[in-house]
């Protein structure tokens, strides 16, 4: 195969491991947001914490994978990345780790239950909204310099569009959470998603169609591309189908069309973003493209032939363990 082909190819792989870890770790950091909000009692508390207590760990590893394929087909774009957006990083890292800590020490520290709970909604809030904000400045553009080092700071990271970006995948993810909380619960936990979604069904269409006109604005020609135009097809259908679920209390259709909802986002981002890794708000000359950033033919050859054995592996795996947890969540499993 040659080698643009190659790295096409790694950059659609790339591009679903992290839209594949958003959909799914989606949920249950929208779940630890939402979880003061639609629970009183410990035992709601305990349904919902049970619901992502045997899958959250599991989740994060498609965030593992996608940086780990990442930095082996895009170093340039992984060493760019990880290293100009550091700070911000580490925080995303902290959260994560902290708010999996808080959901063990919760269950023994029964005392400071309340601070633990606290600390895994704030966690995924945090995580949550530096997710969106990180794709905002990659997709937007951050200065670059003539090394391919990111020549900002931390606060150059929080400008209006990539804080739009990242309020919409915020708001991406609590909807993934409300729809996941209410697929797994019942009665009165399940009533409040509900409620919840009623409220952020309609921000989340108003967003996305905000994020698709800056995406027109700034990507010219784009609404030529078929893939935007399916990509935008599958956010609309999937959130109008999504608030025609929720009225009818169909809780599984209402997940379906968040998923597909965000994987039509996702459509929509690499659409415009390809061929660029990371792009230069600066100079286009000095965008990271995965012509300029890519390994050699010979190793994105050899992890082709790892992927095509490997991806199917971590797909029936998912599968697998999603069955064996499937129905509604019960306090006492986790």
């Amino acid at each position: 195969m040659e080698l643009i082909n190659l790295q096409t190819l790694w950059f659609i792989l790339v591009a679903l491991l992290f839209a594949g870890y958003s959909i799914l770790d989606g949920f249950d950091l929208g779940v630890g947001m939402l979880l003061p909000f639609i629970t009183e009692k410990k035992k709601e508390k305990d349904i919902l914490i049970a619901s992502i207590g045997p899958v959250w760990d599991g989740n994060e590893v498609w965030l593992i994978t996608g940086g780990g394929a990442l930095f082996a087909a895009f170093p340039q774009a992984y060493a760019t990345a990880f290293s100009g957006f550091y700070l911000a990083m580490m925080l995303v890292l902290f959260s994560l780790i902290f708010r999996a800590v808080s959901m063990e020490f919760r269950a023994h520290d029964t005392a400071r239950a309340g601070f633990w709970e606290a600390s895994f909604s704030i966690g995924s809030f945090i995580a949550s909204l530096l997710f969106g904000v990180a794709l905002g400045n990659v997709v937007y553009g951050v200065p670059l310099g003539t090394d391919m080092e990111y020549a900002g700071n931390f606060f150059t990271l929080l400008r209006p569009v990539p804080l739009v970006f990242g309020v919409l995948g915020l708001c991406a993810i609590l909807a993934q959470g409300g729809a996941y909380a209410a697929l797994k619960s019942e009665g009165k936990v399940r009533e409040s998603a509900f409620n919840a979604l009623e409220y952020i069904l309609p921000v989340y269409f108003v967003l996305s169609a905000v994020y698709m006109l800056v995406i027109n604005i700034f990507v010219k020609n784009i609404v030529a591309s078929p893939f935007f135009m399916a990509g935008a097809a599958m956010v609309f259908a999937g959130l109008t189908a999504a608030m025609a679920a929720r009225v009818k209390a169909r809780e599984g259709l209402v997940f379906i069309s968040t998923s597909a909802a965000l994987a039509g986002l996702w459509i929509i981002t690499a659409a415009a973003h390809f061929p660029n890794l990371i792009k230069a708000s600066n100079s286009p000359v000095l965008n990271i493209t995965i012509t300029n950033a890519s390994t050699s033919q010979m190793t994105l050859t050899l992890m082709s032939w790892i992927a095509l054995i490997g991806m199917p592996v971590v797909i029936g795996y998912t599968i697998f363990v999603y069955r064996i947890f499937k129905g509604k969540a019960k306090a006492d499993i986790y």
